[in-house]
């Protein structure tokens, strides 16, 4: 009779382990959701497309953003149909390699850098 009792007890115990999961991963999950950023593309935006294929000696600096491609299709599921601009190449990207492309207006200042000489003493 006593080892009945420990079996439903040890039960109870398991089923509350698995409810606790469930809510741990429900909050985990609204908390991860409430801080990914949606990407609205629009034809005609231009965008940067990630290139993963930059694997071996990449260069410190050297950047693994190309573009900028012009958006010619938007379609469901984050897929994005992007144009080259140069030489009119068509290809279907994931919306998570693309981001938008922010040139700079035709009229923006440059900055002026001034560099100090050394302070001899």
């Amino acid at each position: 009779m006593e080892r009945k009792l420990q079996l439903k007890e040890l039960e109870c115990l398991r089923l509350e382990a698995y409810e606790n999961a469930q809510f741990y991963k429900e909050k985990a999950k609204a908390f991860h959701d409430q801080n990914i950023k949606r990407k609205n593309f629009k034809i005609g935006d231009e965008v940067l497309v990630y290139n993963s294929r930059l694997r071996f000696m990449p260069g410190k600096l050297r950047s693994r953003w190309d573009g900028s491609f012009k958006v010619v299709d938007v379609k469901p599921y984050e897929v994005v149909g992007v144009i080259h601009p140069t030489n009119g190449v068509k290809f279907k990207v994931n919306g998570h390699r693309v981001k938008l492309y922010h040139n700079q207006p035709k009229n923006a200042k440059e900055l002026e850098i001034y560099l100090l000489g050394e302070v001899l003493k």
